[in-house]
């Protein structure tokens, strides 16, 4: 299994990768965490990838195509993976195409966690951070024992500033200006699949998985 994940800040897809990953028993693949890990072990794409995040700049699609190449080149990947946060343009996308081709490979999958964005706002905004260990908690989902304070670590639990309602709105706009455009090429080549991704996580999931069988 092939996949793409596609989501809005707060839609859950970080949750459902995880579940998809234990269920099918697949890598998930993020491009920060292959760029970091190349930077890490100095290889040759890792380590020109470092000299443009070093000066601040864009790492071009070529790097990132190239390291996202090796990682799936790996072995824990023969059995498929799922694409978290790449690719991000329709020219990534064709970039992606290409390279899957040159390893016999391809996309079989992209799916779309849709969550309105009133729910998704909720969502965000409600989340809180202990400023001591990190634990994190929902204003409605998963309070605190008592208001402000951890329940691990007694620290002071505060809302970050990325999870204001004025930054939120902003990153969803963010979002779905990129992304619109990978949905209409994703949905052209019919490979799109759209979930919604409003209740329990575990339906959620099952709707997923029904996707998934199709």
């Amino acid at each position: 299994m092939n996949l793409i994940l596609l989501g809005a800040p707060g839609a859950g897809k970080g949750t459902q990768s995880k579940l998809i990953c234990e269920r099918h028993n697949i890598p998930q693949i993020s491009t920060g965490d292959i760029l970091r890990a190349a930077r890490k072990n100095k290889t040759q794409l890792g380590q020109l990838a470092e000299k443009y995040m070093v000066e601040g700049k864009l790492v071009p699609d070529e790097v990132v195509i190239g390291i996202v190449k090796e990682r799936l080149s790996e072995s824990d990947c023969q059995p498929g993976f799922i694409l978290d946060g790449f690719p991000r343009t329709t020219a990534q996308a064709d970039a992606l195409t290409d390279m899957l081709s040159e390893l016999g490979r391809q996309i079989q999958s992209v799916v779309s966690i849709e969550v309105p964005k009133d729910d998704l706002v909720k969502r965000l905004a409600g989340r809180r951070v202990c400023s001591q260990c990190g634990s994190t908690y929902h204003v409605d989902f998963a309070p605190t024992q008592k208001e402000g304070v951890c329940d691990k670590c007694d620290g002071e639990v505060i809302q970050r500033k990325d999870d204001e309602e004025s930054t939120i709105l902003e990153r969803l706009s963010v979002y779905e200006k990129q992304t619109q455009p990978l949905i209409d090429y994703y949905k052209g080549k019919d490979l799109l699949q759209t979930v919604e991704g409003t209740g329990e996580v575990s339906q959620v999931n099952q709707r997923i998985e029904r996707v998934l069988q199709q």
